[in-house]
């Protein structure tokens, strides 16, 4: 009998009293002062005490618990994010540590984690705010390279982002773009669906709205999301909801042939008028001929039509020219 019951136990866990041998304790960092809230958690400006005072980004998480402790898949997560971090690669936000906040641990069988990231002063959405006119493009390439690369490295670890927007979009003083809010939102965000619909609706793609399956093209469709807003300077699919959101996508790309229509959504084709593709070069005017080719191939309907990332950076819009 006992051999029966070992074969069918479920996966390790970490149990509570381990938290703090796996992660040290929160109280090394100073809070100062809430930088900004999110679908995931609480990002907290802090000072490090036991690193010269090192200014650091402080991201507050919550992980549902079992009575046997922490499910194995979350550890696994937070494993998988020092092993990135072991890379050093300069368009990923750096994991500096994770701790945890153990003080509530039992009242509310959460386990409360803190990813401790690289301080970056400023988010792609509020560096487009403040720049005094139109970027450069230049300025404009070189970020999108930026972004294209980080995107490549984490698919080429078997991580898809799902969230890729200017608001997680880092930039530094030197003006590179840093990937950030990756890795543990599956594991971490059991709600995601309900509370970052209206944030993150402009750049999402037809697939996730249509409720079909999905994969790493989902970030190619929201990058290019993102590169035709550092051209023109504002959102280039500004819906208002679900719906509205795959109109103005059929809008600008065309209402996609039938045969590609995907399967078992609920959904029906017909729901949309016969919308024709229009012309992009009209919609961001002044952009570069290579430029609006990258960005048509990375806004295919078909996510196995779409651009790849390392696609991208092959892209002449790369290559033709030196960056700089």
């Amino acid at each position: 009998m006992s051999g029966a019951s070992t074969s069918q136990s479920p996966p390790p866990m970490a149990s509570i009293s381990d938290v703090s041998a796996l992660f040290q304790n929160a109280k090394k960092y100073e809070e100062l002062n809430v930088i900004g809230t999110g679908a995931y958690g609480t990002v907290y400006k802090a000072r490090d005490l036991h690193n010269g005072g090192q200014i650091v980004a402080m991201k507050k998480v919550k992980v549902a618990l079992t009575e046997d402790g922490i499910p194995l898949s979350t550890l696994r997560e937070i494993a998988l994010l020092r092993q990135l971090e072991a890379y050093r690669h300069p368009n990923i936000v750096r994991l500096l540590d994770v701790c945890h906040g153990g003080q509530s641990l039992e009242r509310d069988q959460q386990l409360v984690l803190f990813l401790v990231f690289e301080h970056v002063d400023q988010d792609l959405e509020s560096f487009l705010k403040r720049a005094p006119g139109p970027l450069s493009q230049n300025i404009i390439r070189s970020m999108s390279f930026d972004i294209l690369s980080g995107i490549d490295f984490l698919h080429s670890h078997r991580i898809v982002h799902r969230d890729l927007k200017p608001h997680n979009l880092l930039v530094t003083s030197t003006g590179r773009v840093k990937l950030a809010d990756f890795g543990l939102a599956k594991t971490y965000d059991t709600d995601m669906k309900l509370t970052s619909v209206v944030v993150t609706l402009w750049y999402r793609p037809p697939e996730v709205l249509l409720g079909a399956a999905y994969n790493t093209a989902v970030d190619v469709w929201s990058a290019g999301c993102v590169l035709a807003q550092l051209q023109a300077r504002a959102p280039l699919l500004p819906g208002a909801s679900d719906s509205d959101q795959l109109h103005c996508i059929f809008r600008l790309i065309g209402r996609p042939p039938r045969q590609e229509w995907p399967e078992n959504v609920s959904i029906m084709l017909d729901s949309f008028p016969d919308y024709q593709a229009q012309d992009l070069g009209k919609i961001i005017p002044r952009t570069h001929p290579h430029a609006l080719d990258l960005i048509k191939g990375m806004l295919v309907f078909d996510p196995a039509k779409r651009l790849t990332a390392l696609d991208c950076l092959q892209h002449p819009y790369f290559t033709e020219e030196p960056l700089t």
